[in-house]
């Protein structure tokens, strides 16, 4: 029985881009249940490649949601978000710090359940990441919330968890760090 070439091709290139789309989607397992995201590495190469890197080195398994801003935690900022962040303890073990890519190079923005890169100063992004709450065009480019106005670097979505940011969020905190720490199982592939 032969079959056709182009029914080989096409179901050859339907099992890559599965694969493909796979690597894209992962999971962040925490104490509270899961966070499933997706990220971009045709728009934020650089960053997405950084953070697989991190996953595929187990670098998160144990890591923590440590750091929770929200409209009642924040009283001297003049320029108010909603996030979660989340990092692994010992910065020693970062790898070395990445181009910073802004939401004007990449054409993301910070809406409802975006995942992007924490940082202090334009080339200081390591490993810590954060998610949205409703949308934060502040951490945009040319948002006032960083000085600097370059602001952060956008690389995913949140597909399904939202409920579980939200929990997270809603923790008791002294300032904005959270008093009980959220516990990140690990990030995974889907």
């Amino acid at each position: 029985m032969r079959i056709p070439l182009n029914l080989i091709f096409g179901s050859l290139v339907l099992l890559l881009s599965c694969q493909t789309d796979q690597k894209n989607n992962y999971t962040i397992s925490t104490e509270l249940g899961n966070i499933e995201i997706e990220v971009y590495p045709d728009k934020a190469p650089i960053t997405v490649t950084n953070f697989k890197r991190y996953i595929d080195q187990a670098k998160f398994d144990g890591a923590f949601f440590y750091r929770v801003v929200r409209l009642d935690n924040q009283p001297t900022s003049p320029v108010k978000i909603e996030v979660i962040q989340g990092d692994f303890t010992g910065k020693d073990n970062y790898f070395p710090v990445i181009e910073h890519e802004t939401t004007e190079k990449t054409g993301l923005s910070h809406k409802d359940g975006t995942v992007s890169m924490g940082r202090l100063a334009v080339g200081t992004t390591a490993a810590e990441f954060f998610i949205c709450i409703n949308d934060q065009p502040e951490l945009d480019f040319g948002g006032k919330r960083n000085p600097d106005g370059q602001g952060f670097a956008a690389f995913g979505q949140v597909t399904k968890g939202m409920d579980i940011v939200k929990k997270i969020q809603a923790g008791e905190t002294n300032k904005q760090a959270l008093i009980k720490k959220i516990k990140i199982n690990g990030i995974y592939s889907n």
